[in-house]
Parts: C-alpha cells; structure tokens; sequence
C-alpha cells in the first residue's frame, strides 16, 4: 500500500512536470546523495580506485562527483519517463545506425543487444520497440518490491516493448524461435553474476571479472547476432545509440569470444566517459580467480 501511494501521490505527479524542473530538484538531489548522505561513497571510490590506478586522487574526485551530478539527471529522467510522450522520447532518443539490426529483421533473424547501466538506459527500454522493426524485449533483473515492479513495467511497456526476467527468458526465447518472430533482446550484462560459478571469467578494468554468459548463451543456443549498443550523452536529456557487431555467427565462434568482445567494448566506452557509468553498484563483490 506504502509503494502504491508513494508511486501515485508523489512519483507520478513529479513526472508531470517539465524536465528542467525536474533538473531543478535533482541538483538537490545530487548535493544530498552527494554531500549528506554520502550515497555508497565507498563503493564508488572503491571501484573508480580499483578501475583506474593511473589515475590521480583529484581525478578520482572529479569523476566521482561528476558521477553523483549524472546519477541525479538519471533519476530525474527515470522519473520522468512515467509520463514521457512518444514524440519528445523519439527526438530525445535516437540509434545513428538502426539498419544494422534492421537487416537482420529483413533476413527473419532476431538480435540480442549488449550493454549496461551506462546514461540512460531505461529510456532505451522504453524506447525499444519503435527503434528497430523487431518487436522489442527488455531481459530485467526482477525488483524485490513486487508492487513497485509491476507498476515500473507498466510504465516501461506502454509502447510496445515487452520487458521478462530469468524465470521465464528460456521460454519466450523458444517461443519466439518456434513462431519465427524476429525479436530485439535488450540484454545488460554488466551487473553482478547471482551465480559466479556459471560465469564466464576475464579481466574488465583491470579487475578479474565475473560476466554474466546468458548473451552468449542464447545466442550460441538459436544462432542468433550480437551486437553492442553504446549509448553517447549529446546533452542533458538528449541520447544518441550507435550499434556495433560483435558477431552474426556465434554458432563458429569459440567459447567466451562474446562476452570477452562485449567487455573489450564497454571498457572502451567507460574510458570515453566514466563518469556516465553505474560505479554504486556492487559489481565486484565477489573474488574472481581466473585460472
């Protein structure tokens, strides 16, 4: 009951309002996270330090409170995305190149796109399925608030894409397979493994890391094309997706080639701009041995 009126009576009304209002509130926000409560600071120092031993102590600082400033837009934009139309989505999220998955979808082939927690990613789920001619699916990582979950994907989904978690991806996989409905499976790999065990093992900066395999899995499984979406911040408010191959015959490629691709490219788009990435999260807390 708490979530619904916290949703309805102050999440949804904020939404309401312009963005640069929204802007507005989030800068509190950020000196808040930022300065008060000190927001995961030992997390975030934590793993930029781990990520980056070139890098000075005042570089560190800088990135990490640009980080916080970010992760405020991010929250605003979230917000905002329970009421943002169509046509303001259209114009403030664009792919530079969407027939490089749409001539998949002419040959009847689905595709799974890789990325991460990297800007604005749930503008991308909502965004999906007027991206490319696929019907688009977001593969998610359930929420433990079940209410919240559910009226979140309510919002996610009211353009068309369809957003599954592990319980049931085996099956709309199969399902979708057998139909022949060339799907665009929106995968973020860059989040902790629940099960370190069955994941593939390599270096991400310069850290042994666990990644997630359910990408390559699937797609060694059904044969179907990877490719890797780097999202690229034009502005506040304001996103470009630029596509890149990893691979169109995964079936003849050797184990691990994906996700070693996949982490080579996002270590890539993180050095661009670290700033933009989710360093809150817990991504390495587990040991990693790498044999």
């Amino acid at each position: 009951m708490l979530t619904r009126l916290l949703f309805w009576l102050v999440l949804y009304p904020l939404s309401l309002l312009p963005l640069p209002i929204l802007y507005g509130l989030a800068y509190i926000f950020y000196l808040v996270t930022r300065y008060l409560l000190k927001y995961r600071k030992a997390v975030v120092f934590s793993n930029l330090r781990n990520s980056f031993p070139e890098k000075s102590e005042e570089e560190i600082k800088q990135i990490a409170s640009d980080y916080y400033r970010h992760l405020a837009h991010i929250a605003a934009e979230m917000i905002k995305m329970l009421t943002l139309s169509r046509k303001q989505l259209e114009k403030r999220y664009k792919c530079k190149n969407p027939e490089l998955a749409n001539r998949y979808f002419d040959e009847g082939k689905s595709v799974i796109l890789m990325s991460s927690h990297y800007n604005n990613w749930e503008w991308m789920i909502l965004e999906l399925e007027s991206m490319f001619k696929h019907h688009g699916i977001g593969v998610g990582k359930p929420n433990s608030n079940k209410v919240f979950e559910t009226l979140i994907n309510r919002a996610r989904t009211r353009y068309g894409t369809q957003v599954v978690f592990a319980d049931t991806v085996r099956q709309v996989f199969a399902e979708n397979i057998q139909n022949r409905r060339p799907c665009a499976y929106m995968m973020l790999s860059d989040q902790s493994p629940a099960n370190p065990e069955k994941a593939f093992k390599t270096m991400f900066l310069n850290q042994p890391s666990a990644v997630i395999y359910g990408s390559e899995y699937f797609a060694k499984k059904y044969d179907i094309p990877v490719l890797y979406y780097h999202v690229i911040k034009e502005k506040r408010g304001y996103y470009s997706v630029e596509l890149e191959l990893i691979t169109d015959k995964p079936q003849e490629e050797e184990y691990g080639f994906v996700c070693k691709r996949y982490t080579a490219l996002l270590e890539a788009t993180i050095r661009q701009a670290p700033a933009f990435w989710l360093w809150s999260h817990r991504r390495w807390k587990h040991k990693i041995t790498i044999e």
